[in-house]
């Protein structure tokens, strides 16, 4: 089990951050090596999974957005809860792409998807270094609920109206390390950047509130209960 701080842009499009935990738990027959996820994955459960290919249920959210935390008169978003699906394929010991869609059953009640790539480069649970490029896709109700203005919401705004279209949302990457400090302790950090593009880069809200650049990361303790495999 990990327990640590990461930070996160605030909202889609902020140039602010919140600091929340980072949490990472997972189990292992003793003396296998743990299974590689990138920080950025969402929780998931795989019902198939063979010959290197996975496929299941995935399980995301994203926070809140009130007018205070953009710093003008825009509609609150509320909390989203977003249920969705996975597929990734283990191309080598290496090599990982993975693939995820979810669509929110709250707050925003859009659709978001991401795809990418992982290199793994790792020595057993010793050490573990990943990273990757990110594609994120929305569709048009994500992208008006966090970068639309709507017309009645111009003036007391002071933005212009922008009806913002689904498609690529963004372009980035993410790394991640893992070392052992000893058979039960050890530490994980990870990096994330995206690029907004498209109709979301062109949001007067990330022009004049915000940043198309978002940066996340985090750091933290891993631990390991039971039995130590040598």
């Amino acid at each position: 089990m990990a327990l640590g701080p990461q930070f996160y842009p605030s909202y889609p499009g902020s140039d602010d951050f919140d600091i929340g935990p980072l949490i990472d738990y997972e189990r292992k027959p003793v003396g296998e090596q743990f299974e590689f996820e990138a920080p950025d994955e969402s929780f998931d459960l795989a019902l198939i999974d063979r010959s290197g290919f996975s496929f299941g249920p995935a399980l995301n959210w994203e926070g809140a957005r009130s007018a205070k935390d953009v710093g003008t008169a825009l509609p609150k978003v509320k909390f989203s809860i977003e249920p969705g699906a996975f597929v990734s394929y283990q191309v080598s010991e290496g090599f990982r792409l993975r693939a995820e869609l979810r669509k929110a059953v709250t707050g925003h009640k859009g659709m978001i998807g991401m795809a990418g790539a992982d290199f793994v480069m790792r020595d057993r649970d010793n050490w573990l270094f990943s990273a990757g490029p990110r594609v994120t896709w929305s569709d048009d109700k994500y992208q008006d609920a966090w970068f639309g203005v709507a017309p009645e919401d111009s003036a007391p705004s002071g933005l212009a109206a922008y009806d913002p279209g689904g498609g690529v949302q963004a372009y980035g990457a993410t790394a991640s390390f893992l070392k052992a400090l000893s058979p039960r302790w050890g530490v994980q950090t990870y990096a994330k950047y995206d690029r907004l593009v498209g109709d979301a880069a062109d949001s007067p809200i990330v022009r004049q509130h915000g940043s198309r650049d978002q940066f996340s990361g985090g750091l933290a303790l891993a631990y390991t209960f039971g039995s130590v495999g040598q």
